[in-house]
């Protein structure tokens, strides 16, 4: 708990938080990026899962370089976040099942890149059935990842350590 509050008392730290630009800024770009980087990977798991056959698979991998520079806003955005309120996420139980469900889904992510979508044999028609599996798993831990996040504002037990007995 001394470490929460040596964080939360820092300039930095109050700064992100009692800066209505900075906060909300970085919170924007947060909402944006995890846009694009949730857009990509289920319009990518919809086509592994049939949908929309025409399209090649291996011209999804196109829009992954977007995701990797928009996985890189998320996350440097997400530390700023957290250093404005560490005890909020830090305490918090679903804080920690939404950064389990966005890593497995990432997980899932390289391992269909790596295997199925770089194989032009899998460009027409359903992917493999593991493949399929993966993707609509993939899709559940996205809707998690969100959900969760989006719990966050509401299931906080504490949102300054420093206030705290």
């Amino acid at each position: 708990m001394e470490y929460l509050v040596w964080l939360e008392e820092t300039a930095f730290s109050t700064w992100m938080r009692e800066s209505g630009p900075a906060f909300f800024s970085n919170l924007i770009f947060h909402s944006v990026a995890m846009g694009f980087v949730v857009g990509v990977h289920v319009a990518t798991n919809l086509r592994l899962l049939g949908v929309a056959p025409r399209i090649p698979l291996s011209l999804m991998r196109r829009f992954f370089p977007v995701v990797w520079v928009n996985l890189f806003v998320v996350s440097l955005s997400g530390v700023l976040l957290l250093v404005a309120y560490p005890a909020k996420a830090l305490t918090n139980p679903v804080f920690y099942l939404k950064l389990g469900a966005v890593l497995a889904a990432l997980c899932i992510t390289r391992s269909l890149i790596h295997g199925v979508m770089r194989d032009p044999a899998h460009d027409a028609g359903c992917a493999p059935t593991k493949a399929r599996a993966l993707a609509a798993l993939s899709l559940v831990l996205w809707i998690g990842a969100i959900t969760s996040g989006r719990f966050l504002a509401y299931t906080h037990q504490m949102m300054m350590a420093s206030h705290q007995n």
